[in-house]
């Protein structure tokens, strides 16, 4: 499915270069649920970034289905099937919920029932939010969900991707993306997802810790988990700036 060659990714400022990431090399498998976590400033959304195509590795390679895409732009990546989720979605004033499931769906023709199936995938009460904008009246818990809908709408997704999607919502919306991630899988979606939230880390299939740009341990939950636990109240692995 993806597979992450040697990959790096170096910046520069007036106070000299820093390396985000050194020489990632991964495999993602088809169907699989998994999260990337580690500590702030490690590097994790700077990597789902660039697996997106919204930042460009410094060096190394992306294949995805046994194609090489390291050169493709977001665009490209999302026609063969790349979806990625901000962890804060974009709001468009004057756009309704339906017509951008419609744009997700790249279907014109798409009705109202079949706008708020996707809805109700993820939760929420389609009537009432089939008819809204997707603007600021929305929380967001609720735009967060809208968003993941127009991921479903995408027939075209093979490879789903969410950055931190617990940011900024109560625990209600939480647990009910927390549903979403179950059902997605189930549905045998490929998914992953930045997060060290715990609730999230239980979904996950395979873990990849990162941390100082570097990969540092994958593995199953039943191993990395209490790991994480142990670190976190006994390292300092979980300190760092803005990624």
């Amino acid at each position: 499915m993806l597979e992450l060659k040697d990959l790096s990714f170096t910046v520069s400022d007036d106070k000299g270069t820093k390396d985000i990431l050194k020489n990632i090399s991964l495999t993602i498998d088809a169907k699989k649920t998994v999260v990337i976590t580690g500590p702030n400033g490690g590097g994790k959304s700077t990597l789902a970034k660039i697996i997106a195509g919204i930042e460009k590795p410094s060096s190394g390679k992306i294949y995805f289905d046994g194609q090489d895409i390291t050169d493709w732009d977001i665009t490209q990546r999302a026609k063969a099937g790349i979806s990625f989720a901000f962890q804060q979605p974009v709001r468009f004033k004057g756009i309704g919920v339906k017509e951008l499931l419609s744009l997700a769906a790249d279907d014109s023709s798409l009705t109202t029932k079949g706008a708020c199936h996707y809805l109700s995938e993820v939760g929420l009460c389609a009537a009432d939010y089939v008819g809204r904008d997707v603007d600021a009246s929305l929380s967001g818990g609720e735009i967060k969900r809208i968003e993941i809908a127009t991921i479903l709408a995408r027939k075209a997704t093979k490879l789903a991707i969410f950055d931190e999607p617990e940011a900024g919502i109560d625990l209600w919306s939480f647990q009910k993306l927390i549903h979403v991630f179950e059902k997605m899988h189930d549905m045998h979606h490929t998914i992953v997802i930045i997060s060290h939230q715990e609730r999230i880390l239980n979904i996950a299939d395979e873990i990849i810790l990162v941390a100082n740009g570097s990969i540092n341990e994958i593995g199953k939950k039943e191993k990395i988990i209490p790991k994480l636990i142990s670190i976190a109240g006994s390292c300092d692995i979980y300190k760092g700036g803005a990624e």
